[in-house]
């Protein structure tokens, strides 16, 4: 996490929405001879306090992971390149502007049990929000390639213990020079979510009561 505390200021529970909404993070272990890693689809409870995930069997954190094991679960937002010419003062440098959350807890496995239960959990939560579509659910596969694809794959709970977030948003900045960079980066070629990240700096980090979701992401 960036240290500068311009940037580290926002609420918890604005930290979790955005994990929250994403539902897709980086998943990160230590081991022997070097980190392991993995990207993998979430999902976070109500409470903020546990998020559900699965593995193929042959990926090497499911192997690895027998017992509670400590871990991260990093969470991109927006990111983009920012040109000091676009704040329009003098001795500036360029920069990146960026949101990201690190979930630092422990992953652990689930009751295998449990398996179906888990992937119906994870798909509502992502198929409820391409409404009005109708909601894809496991019932729609045959028994058998549900049992095949299942045996593929193993539940893990991940519980989480901190909650880390940088909004990188040119907060250090004058109104004038960070709206004019906010401008400048929506036409950007060089970032992700660059509309998104332009609003959110333009309108500072998003106010928003602890049961709405996010404005921006």
């Amino acid at each position: 996490m960036h240290p500068n505390p311009a940037f580290r200021g926002e609420p918890k529970f604005m930290n979790l929405a955005m994990c929250r909404k994403r539902g897709f993070g980086m998943l990160s272990m230590n081991a022997d001879p070097a980190p392991l890693i993995s990207h993998v689809p979430f999902f976070l409870d109500d409470s903020g306090e546990m998020a559900e995930l699965h593995l193929v069997r042959s990926n090497p954190i499911a192997r690895a992971v027998q017992a509670p094991t400590p871990a991260v679960i990093a969470v991109m937002g927006p990111d983009g390149y920012v040109s000091p010419d676009w704040y329009e003062t003098p001795d500036q440098v360029p920069t990146w502007n960026y949101v990201a959350v690190h979930l630092r807890g422990t992953i652990e496995p689930m009751d295998g049990g449990l398996m179906r239960e888990h992937l119906d959990r994870l798909s509502a939560h992502f198929e409820g929000r391409l409404s009005p579509k109708p909601a894809w659910t496991t019932g729609k596969m045959s028994d058998e390639a549900l049992e095949r694809m299942m045996r593929q794959i193993l539940p893990f709970k991940f519980m989480v213990e901190e909650v880390e977030g940088t909004w990188k948003l040119n907060q250090n900045k004058s109104d004038e020079a960070r709206q004019g960079a906010a401008e400048q980066i929506k036409q950007s070629p060089i970032g992700h979510e660059l509309e998104t990240l332009g609003a959110l700096m333009t309108g500072g980090v998003p106010s928003i009561d602890k049961g709405s979701s996010l404005t921006y992401i």
